[in-house]
Formats: structure tokens, C-alpha cells, sequence
């Protein structure tokens, strides 16, 4: 199987319809939104696509910041342990809401498990 996790996701169309999906889930939730109140959140919305589709085998065109450095300021204001576990329940319940299947929702988790120290600056 050659096609990478971002083609059998459905490429940039999925990608761009998750993120919004995400990001409504995000803003939503008064436990994590507080974070992006002077987040400028159709740059955000870019950076995270073009994160995604690199972090799913994509197209690299990210070049935003690596993944400690563009979050030690919420470490800083106290993002943690509670706040990861949000965003990540909030990536897996885009999925589902998408209709992705399990075994590529599981491919996904493992990407976004694995930026877990990155993103605490743990």
C-alpha cells in the first residue's frame, strides 16, 4: 500500500473540511478556547492544514514553527495534560463526524499522540 495516510484520508478537500470542523469544536469548548483569543484564526487554520497534510504524507509546505517552540507560550499560561487530551478528543470526534474510518481515525490519534511531549514541551 503506497498511497499515504493523507491520500486515503481524502486529500486536501478532507483535510480542509476537518480542520474547520475541528477548530468549531475548539472555539467551542470553554475548557481550551480561552487560548486562542488573540489567535488570529484564519492564519491558524492555514497552519494547521498545511501541518496536517505534511504530518499525514502530503505536501510539505509547512513552515510554521516546530511544535515546542510554537506552543511554550500556552505551557506558559498553563496549557497541560487536560488541554492536550481535549484537542486530541476534539480531532477524534471530527473524524467520526467526517465519516473516516476507524483503522485511518486510529492513524491519526498515533500522529497526534506522538506530538505529546512536543506540544507540552515536556
Amino acid at each position: 500500500m503506497s498511497d499515504t495516510l493523507y491520500e486515503r484520508l481524502g486529500g486536501e478537500a478532507a483535510v480542509n473540511a476537518a480542520v474547520d470542523i475541528f477548530y468549531r469544536k475548539v472555539l467551542s469548548d470553554d475548557s481550551i478556547s480561552h487560548f486562542f483569543d488573540s489567535t488570529d484564526m484564519g492564519e491558524q487554520r492555514a497552519k494547521q492544514k498545511s501541518f496536517l497534510t505534511m504530518a499525514f504524507g502530503g505536501p510539505n509546505n509547512y513552515s510554521g514553527k516546530d511544535l515546542r517552540e510554537a506552543h511554550k507560550g500556552l505551557v506558559e499560561q498553563g496549557l497541560g495534560e487536560s488541554h492536550f487530551t481535549a484537542v486530541a478528543q476534539h480531532l477524534q470526534a471530527t473524524l467520526t463526524e467526517l465519516g473516516v474510518a476507524e483503522d485511518l481515525i486510529n492513524e491519526v490519534m498515533t500522529i497526534a499522540a506522538s506530538t505529546h511531549d512536543d506540544v507540552l514541551n515536556l
